[in-house]
């Protein structure tokens, strides 16, 4: 029996949780002339949303490219990722060479992944200086096409740790030119993605409508739980999925991850002590690399950490009492530790009216947390 709570962003409609209210915003955005900026916390499932948006546009007969540049350094692994993204959206022989052809500054290479058969593209340059007209060509070609295209890059903010500095100019001035292509910026970096398109000194100012990815509403994420386990032959009891939903915090790949797990180890009938071992089981699994973690912190970074996951949320991080209870130090310290843990990732900062609140960003790491 095939488990339906693959870990993989995205496969089917049939396997997508909700998102209704997201997915028209962005499709009629796209369709309607501007660019999206989706933001959101890692693994929450934008990369997933951005492909299931993919789905809809395609039936309005755009022809849609994916890139994730989180390992892009710098702007020869941006031109890299970007002319392999669209090599792999193009199954056209004649189209591909049409858009080789279009590089004029650079030497481009086509060759396959032995093992995984996806496209890789080598560009040779013979100055620098051919680089940023290297990058105009590409969204030069896209615009001339005959088809409207939906360029999505995945983690965007990445463009500001490039050696060129002017990156971001760069391409507002290439982006702004264009008329038949849309892009959806994609960030897990609230305050650097925020940063880019809110601050009227950034050249991406105002550029996109910015769409911020929260948490799926418990009582619709428990309907899809219930419904693919039922559609498997399998049933899970009521409180076992609330117990699910709370202990994952509604993150959705640590939600995802434990339904995977419940439903590998599970008969045809889930019980709420069922879910329970599973979640022991992930802990048990998972403690070698939360201790690796420890090593790679402060004492005092790590100190506070344990602090914020026993609390499970905290409002005010420098507050006298949270402070003297966990023997933290003073205020000047745990906010230069709040700082530090916030840039690593390892907490998670969140806005609402009420204002800013703080978490542990591995859900499985806060949960192993509280027990110590």
């Amino acid at each position: 029996m095939i488990n339906p709570f693959l870990l993989e962003p995205y496969t089917s409609k049939e396997l997508f949780c909700d998102r209704e209210l997201e997915l028209k915003e962005i499709v009629s955005l796209l369709t309607n002339g501007s660019n999206v900026t989706l933001i959101s916390p890692r693994r929450y499932g934008k990369t997933g949303l951005i492909f299931r948006a993919f789905d809809d546009l395609r039936e309005k007969k755009c022809t849609c490219i994916y890139a994730d540049i989180f390992s892009a350094q710098n702007l020869d692994d941006f031109l890299k990722i970007l002319s392999e993204a669209i090599v792999s959206a193009v199954t056209s022989e004649s189209i591909i060479k049409k858009f080789f052809n279009a590089l004029k500054n650079a030497r481009p290479t086509l060759s396959y992944d032995p093992v995984s058969g996806s496209p890789q593209v080598s560009l040779s340059f013979l100055m620098d200086s051919q680089k940023p007209p290297t990058l105009k060509s590409i969204f030069d070609f896209l615009e001339k096409q005959e088809t409207q295209i939906i360029f999505a890059i995945d983690e965007f903010q990445q463009i500001r740790e490039f050696k060129e500095t002017n990156t971001e100019a760069l391409l507002r001035t290439y982006i702004q030119q264009l008329h038949h292509v849309k892009f959806i910026f994609c960030g897990s970096k609230k305050h650097l993605m925020t940063d880019m398109f809110t601050n009227a000194k950034k050249p991406f100012y105002e550029s996109s409508r910015t769409i911020y990815i929260s948490r799926i509403d418990a009582d619709k994420y428990k309907v899809f739980i219930t419904g693919l386990f039922k559609k498997a032959g399998k049933s899970i009891d009521d409180d076992a999925v609330d117990f699910i939903l709370g202990w994952t915090k509604r993150h959705t790949y640590y939600t995802q991850f434990v339904c995977n797990q419940v439903f590998a180890d599970s008969s045809q009938r889930i019980t709420l002590e069922d879910v329970k071992n599973v979640a022991s089981k992930i802990l048990r699994f998972e403690t070698t690399n939360f201790i690796e973690r420890r090593n790679l912190i402060t004492e005092k970074q790590w100190k506070y950490l344990v602090a914020v996951a026993k609390e499970g949320e905290v409002r005010k991080p420098t507050a006298a009492d949270f402070l003297m209870k966990y023997k933290i130090g003073n205020a000047a310290t745990a906010k230069k530790i709040l700082t530090a843990l916030v840039e690593k990732e390892l907490l998670l900062e969140q806005s609402d009216l009420s204002g800013k609140s703080y978490s542990v960003y591995n859900v499985f790491m806060s949960r192993w947390m509280e027990s110590l």
